[in-house]
């Protein structure tokens, strides 16, 4: 935590310039590879830090206070090396994993520890993130698979070394007959290197997160058997019920952090335009403090039951009640911190403004929060959340 904190004014000092311009923040990353945080969710015994989700949860948080698009795209990259790590072993042989799997998956978690930036393509136009309807597929080769389709919202796209990719197992679909989107055919995850067959196309133009850099990307490629994760075909639904966390509780931890900045820049505004005597503007904010704290301590209690009982229906739910929180909290209280500086503050350059962007993201990204609320209530109401809804939830 002392590395991270040491990097946070310089991640802030640059967030504008990289927002503004929709830039990816190459010089956040440098300094987040120099810290070793790239290895942040890596084992000891790998050359990583060994943290578990509690760690990055608190590192998470910290980063976004600096600046919230580096820490959402470093949120990418830890989920696919925390998955990686934090599925227990005697789990994955469960799910078929053979025994050289553990080998690559070491290998990968290494290079991470090593310098590698991983980042997450799952999402696509029209289907979101719901597994069950993407479209981008994959065919079995002589040397591997061939993958190809298009992904959305790719984080980091263009300077990550490698792409978590869901495809949905063509072959199977042919033999059947079913079309796009069909929930039966198998959905697997397979790890992406950047370079020959994927191309990004440049399509990232957003109200917040500017800096993310989340282009499209288009893929034509074929890997080696070695990048299936896992190293068997069809675990990317059944690893999202049961380890939802990487795919829903992760983003909130970004948005607290993103949260408490806005109650910092507002705090300075306000100082700075002498409104700090007006009751109006203390009760906005004390009310946004208090959001934001409650906000902060659901997403702690979800990360601790995820490090210490992963995977338990109450566990779960727990992790869909952060990113609500998370997500609609930092919205709100952005939206509150606005009115109560007034129209300067809404000018282009000013940090509200930039922060209120980025927050108003939080609700948005998947799961959103409309789909968190449901699952909640479909679980209130004693249903089971992955099975009782007309619309599959991935």
């Amino acid at each position: 935590m002392e590395r991270v904190r040491a990097l946070v004014p310089a991640l802030a000092e640059r967030a504008a310039a990289h927002d503004a311009a929709g830039s990816f923040p190459t010089s956040d990353f440098a300094d987040l590879r120099a810290a070793g945080l790239l290895g942040l969710m890596v084992p000891r015994r790998l050359g990583g830090s060994g943290a578990d989700f509690a760690d990055y949860t608190a590192v998470a948080v910290e980063l976004a206070a600096g600046s919230g698009a580096t820490a959402l795209i470093h949120n990418m990259h830890a989920s696919v090396t925390g998955a990686l790590a934090h599925t227990p072993d005697d789990l994955a042989r469960a799910l078929g994993a053979p025994e050289e799997w553990f080998t690559t998956r070491d290998r990968v978690l290494r290079d991470a520890a090593g310098g590698a930036l991983y980042g997450v393509a799952m999402s696509e136009r029209g289907a979101g993130s719901r597994l069950s309807r993407i479209t981008t597929g994959y065919r079995r080769t002589a040397g591997g698979y061939r993958i190809t389709g298009r992904k959305a919202f790719v984080s980091g796209a263009g300077h990550v070394d490698a792409y978590l990719v869901a495809a949905r197992d063509e072959d199977a679909r042919s033999a059947t007959g079913g079309a796009p989107g069909d929930a039966e055919a198998r959905v697997s995850y397979f790890l992406v290197p950047a370079g020959e067959g994927v191309r990004v196309d440049p399509t990232w133009d957003s109200l917040g997160m500017r800096a993310t850099g989340s282009h499209d990307l288009h893929l034509d490629t074929e890997v080696s058997a070695d990048a299936l994760l896992g190293g068997v075909e069809g675990l990317a639904l059944p690893i999202a019920e049961v380890m939802p966390q990487w795919l829903v509780a992760s983003y909130a931890a970004v948005y607290v952090g993103v949260a408490r900045a806005v109650l910092r820049a507002a705090a300075d505004h306000l100082g700075e335009r002498g409104l700090t005597g007006l009751p109006a503007v203390r009760a906005r904010m004390g009310r946004a403090d208090a959001a934001v704290e409650a906000a902060a301590l659901a997403v702690a209690e979800a990360a601790r039951r995820v490090t210490d009982r992963p995977g338990e229906p109450e566990t779960n739910r727990w992790v869909w009640r952060a990113k609500l929180l998370a997500g609609d909290t930092a919205a709100e209280v952005a939206s509150s911190a606005l009115e109560a500086a007034g129209t300067s503050a809404t000018r282009r350059g000013h940090p509200l403004e930039r922060l209120y962007r980025d927050a108003r993201c939080g609700a948005l990204q998947p799961a959103t929060s409309d789909v968190c609320a449901d699952w909640l209530g479909v679980a209130a109401l004693g249903g089971d959340p992955a099975r009782d809804t007309a619309v599959p939830r991935w």
